[in-house]
């Protein structure tokens, strides 16, 4: 009989230090003791898209520039700035360890830009030609152009948008805390800054 009482008792003892197990986990979880690495995890899945985009556009580059060079030889200093764009872009990678470094996301920025630029002088060269501009394979390539800026502008804006809220969490109550008792080797992470001339606008590739 005693057997039988110590063992309820103890069963007993369980269940409740297993509920309230359960309800601190619950409690914390409210308080978002998780939002900060969950945040974290997002901006670095936003990031990759943003660097999938990209490479989508300069898997396009070569196959543009042939298609052009054959009907304006004449335009190599167009052509050649687009290929050394493409060069200095794709030569500059980012991975999770390097996207805290302000200086690193801004030289890849930069470089995207002026490859976005060399891209806009390379669409108004080509208006000289009718020729150019009725080719079927240059037509299926500007198509893809325009629907990978218009990737590109998107995966940049949900980046800029999960950067936001994970900095915000660092920054403001209880995230702020829970910063620094668990996650202080977090930390607030750059993001994309509007440059003066509008470097990173998509270019004009309808005709």
């Amino acid at each position: 009989m005693q057997i039988e009482r110590y063992g309820h008792i103890r069963g007993s003892r369980y269940n409740l230090s297993l509920a309230l197990l359960m309800l601190l986990s619950t409690l914390l979880a409210g308080c978002g003791i998780n939002n900060i690495p969950t945040y974290d995890e997002q901006v670095k899945a936003a990031w990759a898209q943003v660097q999938n985009q990209y490479q989508r556009r300069a898997d396009l580059i070569p196959n543009l520039v042939e298609t052009v060079k054959g009907y304006a030889k004449q335009e190599q200093e167009t052509l050649t700035a687009v290929i050394e764009a493409r060069a200095k872009a794709t030569s500059i990678q980012i991975d999770a360890n390097t996207l805290n470094d302000p200086a690193k996301l801004k030289q890849f920025q930069d470089a995207q830009g002026q490859l976005t630029g060399a891209l806009s002088r390379l669409m108004v060269v080509s208006e000289r030609y009718p020729d150019l501009k009725s080719n079927q394979n240059f037509l299926s390539l500007q198509s893809q152009l325009e629907g990978t800026e218009n990737r590109i502008a998107v995966a940049r804006r949900d980046f800029i948008a999960a950067v936001e809220k994970y900095n915000t969490e660092i920054r403001t109550f209880p995230g702020r805390l829970w910063h620094s008792v668990m996650y202080s080797d977090l930390p607030i992470r750059p993001n994309f800054e509007a440059t003066a001339a509008d470097a990173d606008k998509a270019p004009q590739v309808k005709f």
